[in-house]
């Protein structure tokens, strides 16, 4: 079994944007450790998340439950949570559980950063919202 190291960087405008570079592997034994610091990241408000998952070796059913149920919790707040240089072991079960369909993967952080950048410049028009419904 191996420690899981996390830590924690707020990047892009106003800090609004964080950076967990996680080390090891996700398992049942510390996956708390990785729930408390997305829990407490919620919590302050922050909704766009990167996890760079380059120095992960294996992560358990438990860490992808993490993940996914979190989710749910950061879109309603109009958020997104991008997974980013998975090692081609984890890709591969992300793959084989069709995680894919639920979460967008990056190949590097800056590319999943950027990603986040390139949305908030191309907020919608006026246009755009009173086609979604919403009218002023």
């Amino acid at each position: 079994m191996e420690k899981l190291i996390i830590s924690e960087e707020r990047t892009g405008p106003d800090n609004s944007l964080v950076l967990l570079t996680l080390r090891g592997t996700i398992e049942t034994t510390n996956a708390a450790g990785l729930e408390d610091t997305l829990e407490r990241i919620i919590n302050d408000k922050c909704y766009r998340i990167v996890v760079d998952l380059s120095g992960v070796k294996y992560i358990s059913s438990a860490g992808w439950g993490i993940f996914i149920s979190e989710i749910k919790r950061i879109r309603r707040n109009g958020g997104d949570l991008k997974l980013a240089a998975m090692t081609p072991e984890v890709r591969e079960v992300f793959e084989l559980l069709e995680f894919n369909s639920i979460l967008k993967p990056f190949h590097s952080k800056g590319a999943a950063i950027r990603d986040f950048l390139t949305a908030e410049q191309a907020e919608p028009s006026d246009g755009d919202r009173a086609e979604s419904g919403n009218t002023e």
